[in-house]
């Protein structure tokens, strides 16, 4: 079954619980979502907490997509831009499905999903993003159309001695059909 997407949905204890639960989720699991593991509630609580300021100064869109059962499964955060010189492109962060739900093209779905959020916005032509590298996750956003378009080698350090690019990827809404 198909995952449903709600572009900023309320603010609930049951959104709040939900995302911060598959946070930890994907971070235990290896997840390259801002943590290494292990993490706790304790530690993805304040991230969120930035994320929901920033939504509620008008920054920051939260896309969810919630599986058959109504669960959280599925989330990115779209973020936009006040230079006035970059307000044509988004950041989509914090993307994540839960490993539940891995291989079933929820991600690719939760792609297209936010793709069509961000077309939707007044004005935005493109969006950016940047992953770990070392996980293959930039073959995985090539595949769903984006570009790499920078690499800082060994950027992120995610241990002692163990240190990943950092890659931007890019995917312009002007090729869309």
């Amino acid at each position: 079954m198909a995952l449903v997407f709600d572009l900023d949905p309320a603010v609930t204890p049951d959104l709040r619980d939900g995302v911060v639960a598959l946070w930890v989720d994907v971070s235990n699991a290896g997840g390259s979502v801002g943590f290494v593991p292990p993490v706790t509630a304790g530690d993805v609580r304040p991230e969120l907490v930035k994320h929901f300021v920033a939504m509620a100064e008008g920054r920051t869109r939260l896309l969810v997509g919630r599986d058959e059962e109504g669960g959280v499964a599925a989330t990115a955060f779209l973020t936009l831009n006040t230079h006035r010189l970059m307000r044509h492109w988004v950041w989509l962060y914090t993307v994540m499905v839960h490993p539940r739900h891995q291989g079933k093209g929820y991600g690719r779905d939760l792609l297209a999903a936010a793709e069509d959020a961000a077309g939707r916005l007044d004005g935005i032509e493109a969006i950016r993003l940047t992953c770990r590298g070392g996980e293959g996750l930039e073959r995985f956003y090539a595949s769903c159309g984006y570009k790499e378009v920078g690499r800082v080698p060994g950027a992120i350090r995610v241990a002692p001695g163990d240190e990943r690019d950092d890659i931007t990827m890019l995917l312009s809404l002007a090729l869309r059909d």
